[in-house]
């Protein structure tokens, strides 16, 4: 099932609890502006090449847009209307004065220089500039763009409106990022754990953990996990998996990880099948990596009894069901990985405050509102007795939905 179905039926799953009506609940689908541009770069070669850039704003019922901009080749209108709208609730979860976003460039990021890059990101901040803003839509790194990317929207964008360091987050230090944003969603991942396991009366320390994805955030919240006690039996990314049932050394892997471009061939664990990385034993399972990965394929074989959803959309609706059925506990994505963009709004407040904070403060606020975070949902589930991805949904929908009625906007 596509992203976009699935987050259509969970937001409409959300409004029939929350008893909207049929008009505000249309409303509430519909994007704001959807916008589509058409780059043409010279190559290094003098060669013209023309890309499609665009930017799904979904909804500013309760503050700027704020969302991803990614340079992937298939670049998926649902797919981005999806993530635009996920963007909107998960802000709402997250209680920061956000709506959502998402957009990005049809291009392989890997093909072009980094000269070619850097005329494609300017001719594209040129195109969008006076649609995106400090107060009207805030872009940040997503797939195949990075600080680097925002340096040069930063830069464009300023030539037109004057030095705006808070218009883009997940900047460079230097040019006013925040300390604690590269960890930030991985640690994010680790307070969501956290707070998950305490409510069952358990902590970090002891249970065996599975990480699926050990890019940025797989490889931040295994650090971050285990230097809380927690053991992590197995460990997978594109060049393969690996598992050791005493638990994997991950200082010793992470050295690994950066001298080899990869996991594979660390020799502190057994090699194993990417493919059977889902179903290992373990206590918590954390999807890190892609999308889709937990289907009614594999659904049956999960050991883990907690899933906490590190990765955007990484269970399918037929899996869920089968998962609930087994009692396993899943902590969705629009609250489990809402770490990077919660501190992603600590950046912009320090921005536009013009005063920046240390990593320690950072990182104290965002345990702030993940904790509270949970606290919230969990009150929705006890309203609407449900499970905790409905319970998290309801908060978002119904967030959004009282500030568009509240605002005098609804149909």
């Amino acid at each position: 099932m596509n992203a976009l179905v699935a987050t259509n039926r969970n937001f409409k799953l959300a409004a029939r609890l929350l008893g909207l009506d049929s008009k505000l609940e249309r409303s509430l689908l519909i994007p704001f502006r959807e916008i589509k541009v058409e780059c043409t770069i010279p190559k290094d070669d003098g060669t013209l090449a023309s890309f499609v850039g665009f930017r799904v704003q979904h909804d500013n019922a309760r503050g700027p847009m704020k969302g991803g901009i990614r340079y992937h080749p298939e670049v998926d209108p649902d797919e981005v209307n999806a993530l635009a709208q996920l963007m909107t609730w998960k802000t709402a979860v997250a209680n920061i004065p956000y709506g959502g976003a998402k957009g990005g460039i049809g291009c392989s990021p890997g093909d072009l220089s980094i000269s070619e890059l850097e005329r494609l990101t300017r001719v594209f901040t040129q195109k969008i500039h006076d649609l995106i803003g400090i107060h009207t839509d805030v872009p940040a790194p997503d797939m195949g763009t990075g600080p680097q990317t925002m340096a040069w929207i930063l830069d464009e964008y300023s030539k037109f409106h004057g030095y705006s360091p808070a218009v883009v987050t997940g900047k460079p230090i230097d040019l006013g990022g925040s300390l604690g944003r590269d960890a930030a969603t991985g640690r994010g991942v680790l307070f969501a754990t956290e707070a998950l396991l305490n409510e069952y009366g358990k902590s970090i320390h002891g249970q065996r953990f599975v990480i699926q994805g050990f890019g940025n955030v797989g490889s931040w919240a295994a650090q971050l996990i285990s230097e809380n006690g927690g053991k992590i039996v197995a460990v997978s990314d594109i060049t393969g998996a690996i598992k050791n049932s005493k638990g994997i050394d991950i200082p010793r892997l992470l050295n690994h990880v950066k001298e080899n471009k990869g996991v594979r061939g660390f020799s502190g664990g057994d090699p194993i099948d990417p493919k059977s990385i889902l179903v290992e034993d373990c206590d918590v399972l954390i999807p890190a990596a892609l999308g889709g990965v937990i289907n009614r394929e594999n659904a049956n074989e999960i050991k883990a009894k907690f899933i906490i959803e590190a990765a955007n959309h990484p269970t399918d609706p037929e899996a869920d069901e089968i998962l609930s059925k087994k009692g396993v506990v899943i902590l969705p994505d629009i609250y489990a990985n809402s770490g990077g963009v919660t501190v992603s709004y600590f950046e912009w407040v320090q921005n536009i405050q013009g005063f920046m904070w240390d990593e320690e403060k950072v990182n104290n606020e965002l345990k702030t509102y993940m904790t509270k975070g949970f606290k919230d949902v969990k009150e929705m589930c006890k309203a609407h007795n449900c499970d905790l991805r409905m319970g998290a949904f309801t908060l978002g929908v119904n967030r959004v939905a009282r500030a568009t009625v509240l605002r005098g906007w609804e149909a």
